[in-house]
């Protein structure tokens, strides 16, 4: 079996054809969507000033079986690659893996980067199987697992209404002295300067494990090329924010995100509270807030995936309170080059 590996040409569609074919064949999760085609073509095309992104195929004997995509930080993180692997199914178990692993190694090291991160899904106890074969891959590559994430998923069928109505007017209760604002689409210029402070402070306030991961240095002018990107990809975002009525800052911030399809699956991104302003229920506030935003622009939608580190039993109170279920654990992985 001969084993190459090339660089995508975006200016090649029969290649981009090949690798999106892999992309959506090979999933992480069976329950999950495969990435839209938009989505993927923006990856390959979009210039952005914080991130570079590089796609590779594998062929064996001619024949394109594999993709690694290659992710890296440019502004900050500056010591890591992340690499994502996938390989299709029915030519697992003949090198095509370990070649893409060792070709994303090099040119992480050539990029001068010292650490390669990936991810990889597996069976919760008691939970639906997952295939066990990312998993086993990372750790015969001597990968680490550095941080336990469990993925949740809001089954909107199964949503209690009146259960989150009582929720949330007892959170307002403890919430006096703020109000609520959403939106859909790009932040509010009079906001910009404090959603940058929240999704800044994200990975110092979340549970980081031994993820050898810095505080991302977030601005107005990231947040806006990053909502460009994510224009360009199709995506549909929907946010809700607490106030703080004396100082009118932005106290809380939560996020739901639809790529362009399908549209019956969503993602719960981030959700925060200035360390100033906790113990008045905000979080669990603008999480509900927002998920009836969306659901009122998003009739279809029928599922929402969020993930949290498995040590985070503040936010998974919140996003249980709210009917998020556990699905499967994810394994954050990563190697010293």
């Amino acid at each position: 079996m001969d084993i190459t590996i090339a660089p995508l040409d975006p200016a090649d569609p029969a290649a981009v054809d090949q690798a999106y074919a892999i992309k959506a064949a090979a999933v992480h999760a069976p329950d999950m969507p495969p990435a839209s085609r938009q989505w993927f073509d923006t990856l390959i095309n979009f210039n952005r000033r914080d991130e570079r992104i590089e796609f590779a195929l594998a062929y064996l004997d001619g024949t394109p079986v594999g993709l690694i995509k290659s992710e890296y930080p440019l502004l900050d993180n500056l010591d890591n690659a992340g690499l994502d692997i996938q390989v299709l199914p029915e030519y697992r178990r003949r090198g095509v893996g370990r070649a893409l692993y060792a070709y994303g190694v090099q040119r992480a090291r050539d990029e001068g980067r010292s650490r390669v991160m990936g991810h990889s899904a597996d069976t919760m106890p008691g939970g639906v199987a997952r295939d066990p074969a990312p998993t086993a891959f990372a750790q015969a590559m001597g990968a680490k697992s550095a941080l336990v994430d469990v993925r949740r998923r809001l089954d909107i069928d199964t949503v209690d209404q009146a259960a989150l109505d009582t929720l949330l007017a007892d959170s307002w209760h403890r919430a006096s002295g703020y109000d609520l604002r959403t939106w859909t689409g790009d932040v509010p210029d009079e906001y910009i300067d404090d959603i940058a402070y929240l999704d800044g402070r994200l990975i110092t306030d979340a549970p980081m494990g031994d993820l050898a991961w810095e505080a991302e240095q977030v601005d107005a002018a990231r947040i806006r090329e990053f909502e460009a990107f994510r224009r360009a990809q199709g995506t549909r975002g929907y946010h809700a924010v607490a106030r703080h009525l004396d100082s009118g800052r932005i106290a809380a911030w939560t996020h739901i995100t639809r790529s362009a399809t399908p549209d019956w699956h969503a993602f719960q991104q981030i959700t925060i509270v200035d360390p100033d302003h906790r113990g008045h229920r905000l979080g669990l506030i603008v999480k509900i807030e927002n998920l009836r935003l969306a659901l009122r622009h998003e009739p279809a939608l029928r599922s929402i995936d969020t993930w949290n580190a498995d040590s985070n039993r503040h936010m998974i109170a919140i996003n249980e309170a709210v009917g998020y279920r556990a699905v499967d654990i994810w394994q954050n992985w990563q190697q010293s080059i």
